[in-house]
């Protein structure tokens, strides 16, 4: 299966170099450009495609704005709305992290190597999230104390988890990988990627990256650990 990609970047030279990667694969087609969120909008009408590459700081409408309009399916009545990857140029971004709760699969860095961009695009296809462990506690540490307090709503939400999930989701928050919970929990790896699952599927949340967002949303980890 041929994985249909969008580039949306107001610097036409990135979208040319990152187009130039992606041409060269066999299983990947550019069949889109845009050089802002709004034109992306006004271009997924009548184009479709599999994966957004998409930059955070645009023009007329950010990437954000047009992440949110994406994943809400406002960009034409197709076969569900195309998945998202976040381009951005800082680690820290202040965007990423609004990006993500918008409904991205996740973020990467502009100059991210083209093996791992590929790998991503293949991976946000599969239906998977590409936020590294490392990137998500750095990220999250930052932006974690703009999220709103903890409710008693959020208690609710946590406690249809079991304690083992409840155990899973606080790794998962705290950017660790399925095998380094895997091995800090000694169970296995599919066990762990079954417990996610099942957490997933409880708070109806898409990927590990609402996952992550709803822990520090809900108070369950707070920047800097867990929730004393």
């Amino acid at each position: 299966m041929t994985i249909r990609v969008m580039l949306v970047d107001d610097q036409a030279l990135l979208r040319a170099g990152f187009r130039m990667v992606l041409q060269a694969q066999d299983d990947m087609e550019v069949v889109a450009e845009a050089g802002d969120g709004l034109e992306a909008l006004e271009v997924l009408r009548s184009t479709r495609a599999d994966v957004v590459l998409m930059d955070v700081r645009m023009p007329r409408m950010d990437g954000v704005e047009a992440t949110a309009e994406i994943c809400r399916g406002a960009s034409g009545d197709g076969p569900g709305a195309p998945k998202v990857l976040i381009l951005t140029t800082f680690d820290l971004d202040e965007y990423a992290f609004s990006a993500l709760k918008a409904g991205a699969c996740g973020f990467m860095l502009k100059d991210v190597p083209p093996a791992e961009l590929l790998s991503a695009i293949r991976t946000v296809h599969s239906g998977d999230a590409v936020v590294a462990p490392s990137t998500t506690r750095r990220l999250l540490d930052r932006f974690a104390p703009l999220l709103p307090s903890t409710a008693e709503p959020a208690a609710e939400e946590l406690g249809r988890l079991t304690e083992r999930e409840r155990e899973v989701l606080l790794q998962v928050a705290q950017g660790l990988s399925n095998g380094e919970i895997a091995a800090r929990l000694f169970v296995s790896e599919a066990t762990v990627k079954t417990h996610v699952g099942r957490i997933l599927a409880k708070l109806h949340l898409r990927d590990r990256v609402q996952a992550v967002v709803l822990a520090y949303e809900t108070g369950l980890v707070r920047a800097g650990g867990p929730r004393p």
